[in-house]
């Protein structure tokens, strides 16, 4: 198991050093000695203030900000958790991740998802009953232009026409790709595009509010991954893919300081072929924060390394 600590700005109630500078150096830097594989941040450029005061939260320009972070840290991964393709023409879009994978010098992870909010697609100026078409276009022209190209390709809004990546990413053929959705044609895009999955475990109302299928129950979620994996196999695909997901239970783990059920329930998730988990630290006080990361290095990152 290999674990991405969510960047605390997405926290309501979170601590100000959260949005600057030093405080974002100083964070990563702690995660990447604390033994943590990588830090997430998602994407929210236009949220609206209805959805903001109902439970959303705030972010940064999440490539941006992970080309900061990868300027103050040399093995963190940086994992984009979701970045929404459709708000984005697919050629910028691989433009842009293509200059963080080489300014990381190849640490970039990009989960992406067709997006769920159609305020901010409104905003953006994007068809939201276009999300899945777009999205899948994004996908083709990202795998297709990354090894360099030339592409021609039209889509629903560009014409490309023997374009070219210059330079292309430093990881080849294409930095790793990890489909948001818990449904089974996020399953399909994994397979024809991507690396990894980034599912969540959400009753029907959750995952409703986020247009995806209920994935309820641990057990529910190995049958989702076995069903991948089974896919995956038929197509020919070398390896296992990824699987991305938070594993519950750490907020208690904090609490008591007692990390036995943390441990065990991370077991249970490996089991079901989980193979990464996002944790998030407290974030109400920002030397809290980071020792909390110190704390999970030592009782979960070491223990999990030592095989305790």
């Amino acid at each position: 198991m290999k674990f991405a600590v969510q960047y605390p700005i997405e926290q309501h109630g979170r601590a100000p050093e959260f949005g600057d500078a030093e405080g974002i150096r100083e964070f990563v830097r702690i995660a990447e000695e604390s033994g943590l594989d990588a830090v997430a941040l998602s994407e929210h450029p236009a949220p609206s203030r209805k959805w903001l005061a109902s439970g959303g939260h705030e972010t940064f320009d999440t490539l941006t900000a992970l080309a900061f972070m990868a300027g103050a840290t040399a093995r963190l991964r940086l994992i984009a958790h979701l970045l929404v393709l459709p708000y984005h023409n697919p050629l910028l879009a691989a433009k842009a991740l293509a200059t963080v994978d080489r300014m990381s010098a190849g640490r970039l992870t990009i989960g992406v998802g067709p997006g769920y909010l159609r305020s901010e697609f409104a905003a953006l100026g994007v068809d939201f009953t276009a999300r899945n078409e777009l999205f899948e276009e994004s996908l083709r022209v990202l795998t297709r232009v990354w090894p360099g190209g030339p592409i021609t390709l039209s889509g629903r809004d560009f014409e490309a026409v023997d374009q070219v990546q210059s330079p292309p990413p430093v990881t080849q053929p294409a930095p790793p790709l990890w489909i948001g959705g818990n449904g089974r044609a996020a399953r399909r895009r994994v397979v024809e595009f991507g690396q990894g999955w980034s599912p969540m475990i959400s009753p029907p109302s959750q995952a409703a509010a986020v247009r995806t299928a209920a994935i309820s129950t641990l057990d529910e979620l190995a049958n989702a991954i076995a069903d991948l994996r089974d896919h995956w196999d038929r197509t020919g695909r070398a390896g296992v893919p990824e699987v991305f997901t938070t594993v519950p239970g750490i907020e208690a783990a904090y609490a008591t300081g007692d990390f036995d059920e943390y441990r065990y329930t991370l077991d249970r998730y490996a089991a079901a072929g989980v193979t990464w988990a996002m944790v998030r630290v407290p974030a109400a006080s920002y030397p809290e924060a980071v020792a909390a990361l110190r704390t999970f290095g030592r009782e979960v990152v070491a223990r999990s390394e030592s095989g305790h």
